[in-house]
């Protein structure tokens, strides 16, 4: 009985080219969520209230336009464009819930709990500079190797970077 519902509701909202919105129960909060047809069963993608969806020019507003030189931005394409694949949830690992895991199991052998120490800071990257240091390279060809022997890393962090943020925007 439970699946032929399930089966009206998911062809219904199919037929008429909708998603269904209602409420659901996560970690003792309410969310809206949007259901939508998928094969032969339902996604669901959790929405925002209003009050959690901030205005952008409250943050973003002091930002000066800023203008993009179209080799950097050539160059930073190419780098996305050769960094691109396909989304493997795989590959990712929830941190967090494994270092949690670990407390709780040492906390059940009774082992001793030691606070952890403080992490040292990451080594942030210019990415505008890193850019500019392979345009550079591209056309002296000698730019690239005083990066290298000077042991900075410029450009492969770059490289990283895009690789990064290509991860991320398939993912979004």
């Amino acid at each position: 009985m439970g699946q032929q519902a399930f089966a009206v509701i998911r062809e219904a909202i199919r037929k008429e080219g909708m998603v269904a919105i209602g409420k659901v129960v996560f970690t003792s909060r309410e969310h809206i969520i949007a259901l939508e047809a998928r094969g032969k069963g339902l996604m669901g993608v959790t929405l925002r209230y209003p009050y959690e969806v901030r205005n952008e020019k409250d943050y973003f507003d002091d930002i000066e336009n800023e203008k993009v030189p179209k080799d950097m931005l050539e160059l930073a394409s190419h780098i996305v464009d050769t960094k691109r694949g396909e989304f493997d949830p795989k590959k990712f690992e929830d941190c967090y819930e494994d270092a949690l895991k670990d407390l709780l199991k040492k906390k059940q052998k009774g082992e001793k709990i030691e606070r952890p120490t403080e992490s040292k800071p990451s080594n942030v990257v210019d990415l505008m500079e890193a850019l500019r240091q392979s345009v550079s390279a591209e056309k002296g060809g000698g730019e690239r190797r005083k990066s290298s022997s000077q042991g900075t890393g410029h450009h492969r962090t770059a490289k990283k970077a895009s690789r990064s943020t290509a991860r991320h925007k398939k993912a979004s």
